[in-house]
């Protein structure tokens, strides 16, 4: 038997290195290239084939052929040995507590060969007229368990093989009462399912007629966990990973078996499918670390399922990956449509279908009112543990973070301050919401209107009730003191509607600045209290009309976006729009001068 020094000593590190990471010369013994353990544009990772160890300047991740083999395959050090020694030609001893998974593996071959010996029949014709070739059926190593309790069991028992093992693989079930164990596959398609590196570790049944339940997989062992794995990802992983001649690190992820194996059949060979569960953050573990960069959902569900899927979805996934859910246009599932002959409809649903990004942001702005500060403040909590991740290379938060900022009117660089903040928990202040806006000016100006109002609020008939004020903390006073009417509303009147309330606090600051006597002097107040009216009445003018103006520039700029988008016969009739605007804001300017 070899060692672990035997199979070192046979392998170069940066050949098998090589397998997973582009490498280029770095010096003498030295190669480099970007680290398969974290996301980078510029290599950090260096292989030393002369000591055989390899280290990442970036994640700090080292170790020898072993450790990498370990890392980039999730393996325990047994496997990643056996693996390794395989491919050095030579033959280690398994240690305890690894000999398991390899009898459990072994055992599910000796169980494959008996299932496709019996594949000719009934479960082949049916496999033909689902549309399958032979070429894919063997590829995909299809066979078929028998009817009958024990045909399994007999034909183990003649190869010496125990019932503890077959039990152990969950190739067959125990009677509690009796003892006996039996198949526990019987009548049914077996469409045996392995890991990423191509491990057989169970298999998935399918019944010939509507007897239920219609699918059966194999429980979980040492070897099969169910939330782990994906069928047809050993298939998958040479295109995901660029080795193969698509590349590109693009997965379809559908729901059946036939699904994957049709879809394969056609050319789509990113497809694969969970195994009766969502995708779980396991699974985005391993996708991540083989390079998949997106995922297509193409389920068989009409526009609210999918919808549904999306707002479903584990945060992990769409933090790690670009994520679109999309269904065939026939609305058949992807081995029906491809029996029809509509490849073409697949190609177009993926094509389209929903982006996880945009959706998420389109469902929190359905159920908030993007017009107010509540509404931005429970839209941005919604979204914040997609936005979250300042990551450069997660091009889906960057993504959500500028349409939130584009749609919220929010600084991008005030919302980058607030995500990496320890306090990003808790809730927004009007305080916080109206420093991250980026139509701060408008809210300023809003603010130095409320502050004059408060001087003399007999000035509140300047206004006329229409303003769509942008401060959430403005709307609801100036709502409350127009709601007093103009001879009814004071200072101390509109205070008392607020006390208590977080509005208190701003309306007192406002109060303060508003009337800043100082140290004037009892025979001077009168005349300060003139000028002081006197001024605030000329201040609500000025600040209405900037605000006119600013609204009127907001409306210009949209509606030049939308030229960019329009079709040629709208074009003349929105510029004819644009026109009218800025028409209007020079006359509002000249007004200004005027009266200055």
């Amino acid at each position: 038997m070899g060692t672990k020094e035997d199979v070192r000593s046979r392998l170069n590190i940066a050949e098998v290195i090589g397998e997973y990471v582009s490498l280029t010369p770095a010096g003498k013994g030295r190669m480099k290239g970007l680290c398969p353990f974290h996301k980078e544009k510029s290599p950090s990772f260096q292989v030393d084939t002369e000591q055989g160890y390899y280290y990442c300047f970036g994640c700090k991740a080292g170790g020898d052929i072993f450790s990498f083999v370990q890392q980039t395959e999730n393996l325990s050090f047994g496997d990643s040995l056996r693996k390794l020694a395989e491919k050095a030609g030579v033959q280690v001893e398994a240690k305890y507590g690894e000999k398991s998974s390899r009898d459990l593996y072994d055992v599910n071959a000796f169980a494959l060969a008996y299932f496709q010996e019996h594949l000719p029949g009934p479960a082949l014709d049916y496999l033909r007229a689902r549309g399958l070739t032979d070429a894919s059926i063997a590829a995909f190593e299809i066979g078929y368990a028998p009817e009958g309790w024990d045909g399994l069991v007999k034909r183990a028992k003649s190869r010496g093989i125990t019932d503890r093992l077959l039990l152990e693989a969950g190739l067959t079930t125990e009677n509690p009462e009796s003892g006996r164990i039996y198949d526990r596959f019987r009548g049914r398609v077996m469409f045996p399912i392995r890991d990423h590196l191509g491990r057989l570790v169970g298999f998935g049944g399918r019944v010939l007629d509507d007897s239920k339940p219609k699918y059966l997989n194999t429980p979980d062992t040492e070897a099969f966990k169910k939330g782990e794995l994906l069928y047809g990802l050993d298939k998958a992983r040479s295109l995901i990973s660029g080795t193969g001649t698509a590349g590109g690190g693009e997965l379809i992820v559908v729901e059946g078996y036939m699904d994957v194996i049709s879809l394969h059949q056609h050319g789509f060979t990113g497809a694969v499918a969970s195994l009766g569960t969502a995708l779980t953050a396991e699974h985005a573990t391993l996708l991540e670390r083989l390079g998949a960069q997106k995922l297509t959902l193409m389920f068989d569900q009409d526009q609210a399922g999918l919808k549904a899927t999306l707002s479903g979805l584990d945060q992990v996934l769409g933090a790690k990956f670009r994520v679109r859910a999309t269904s065939v246009p026939s609305g058949k599932d992807p081995a029906d449509a491809l029996l029809a002959g509509d490849e073409a409809g697949i190609r177009q649903a993926l094509l389209g279908g929903l982006d996880e990004v945009h959706y998420r942001v389109q469902a929190a702005l359905e159920k908030y009112d993007v017009g107010t500060t509540t509404g931005k403040r429970s839209i941005l909590m919604e979204l914040l543990p997609r936005m979250q991740n300042l990551d450069p290379l997660d091009e889906g938060a960057e993504q959500m973070r500028t349409i939130a900022c584009h749609t919220l009117g929010i600084k991008p660089e005030a919302l980058l301050e607030w995500i990496g903040s320890k306090a990003k928990r808790r809730t927004l202040t009007d305080t916080h919401m109206a420093g991250m806006s980026a139509h701060r000016g408008e809210e300023d100006r809003e603010l130095s209107l409320l502050r004059q109002l408060l001087v003399d609020p007999s000035l509140l008939s300047k206004l006329d009730g229409s303003t769509p004020w942008r401060n959430e903390s403005v709307r609801k006073v100036m709502l409350a003191a127009l709601g007093q009417g103009v001879g009814g509303a004071n200072a101390d009147s509109i205070l008392e509607i607020f006390r208590g309330q977080p509005e208190e606090q701003l309306l007192i600051r406002l109060m303060f600045e508003g009337r800043d006597t100082g140290a004037i002097s009892r025979d001077t107040n009168q005349m300060y209290e003139q000028k002081v009216n006197g001024y605030a009445a000329a201040a609500v003018d000025d600040i209405q009309v900037s605000m006119s103006i600013d609204s009127m520039r907001a409306e210009v700029d949209l509606l030049k976006r939308q030229v960019a988008e329009a079709e040629a016969a709208e074009q003349l009739s929105l510029l004819r729009q644009i026109g009218e605007l800025q028409r209007a804001i020079e006359a509002e300017k000249r007004a200004r001068r005027s009266t200055a």
